[in-house]
């Protein structure tokens, strides 16, 4: 598949993330128990409108990044949607290629087994909204490799670049970090907390918030 040119892209997708209010400001407590001065849920991109532009997002990203796959598969339950629409986004833009995702319950009538969709082969890339545990990501590659595919990549919607583990005990590593030394595959984002920063500083409309996050980042970021 060849890379795309295009680089705007990914503060546009901040921008739009803002825009819809996926992307928040203020005090919110994360799933680590950390304050933090932002907030991102892609579950709020709930409109066929939104979800159309967020794949094209996506699309842009993996062109972008190089990666060579062959298909597509997104892990149950937000991979599903996600994973319908990149493909969608990708014919759109002329790269026709098959997906599949699973069941949480395996089925045990009709074809039965827990896979939708198409046959796992070839480079099969991952499609999540975020990585924070890691644990969709090594399910989707015990399940790929069990198809004897290879996992080729990630992609998620937005890299937090932020320390893994708990505050007494912090890693080196950002849970994104953490998943591309473990599997040995790139994780490819839309954003980062890079992009969120650049928002921060070049529009006015967002400069209250810019201390709050660099001193987040200060602190836990990688």
């Amino acid at each position: 598949m060849p890379a795309s040119d295009s680089s705007t892209f990914r503060t546009d997708f901040v921008r739009f993330a803002a825009e819809l209010g996926v992307l928040k400001f203020g005090a919110f407590t994360t799933k680590a128990g950390r304050l933090s001065p932002y907030f991102f849920n892609a579950g709020l991109f709930n409109t066929g409108a939104a979800v159309a532009k967020l794949a094209d997002f996506y699309a842009q990203a993996l062109l972008a990044s190089g990666v060579q796959f062959d298909m597509l598969y997104g892990p149950a339950y937000k991979g599903i949607p996600l994973v319908t629409a990149l493909a969608l986004a990708l014919a759109a833009r002329g790269h026709d290629v098959p997906f599949a995702f699973n069941r949480k319950e395996a089925k045990d009538h009709g074809e039965g087994g827990s896979l939708v969709g198409a046959a796992l082969t070839g480079r099969v890339i991952i499609i999540d909204d975020v990585i924070s545990a890691g644990t969709s990501v090594r399910e989707s590659v015990h399940m790929i490799q069990l198809s004897k595919a290879t996992p080729a990549a990630v992609l998620i919607a937005l890299d937090r670049m932020e320390r893994a583990g708990p505050d007494n005990a912090l890693s080196p590593h950002s849970a994104v970090q953490e998943v591309a030394n473990t599997y040995g595959m790139p994780v490819v984002s839309i954003a980062s907390l890079h992009d969120i920063m650049a928002l921060l500083e070049h529009e006015s409309g967002f400069a209250e918030h810019k201390a709050a996050v660099a001193a987040y980042r200060a602190k836990y970021g990688v």
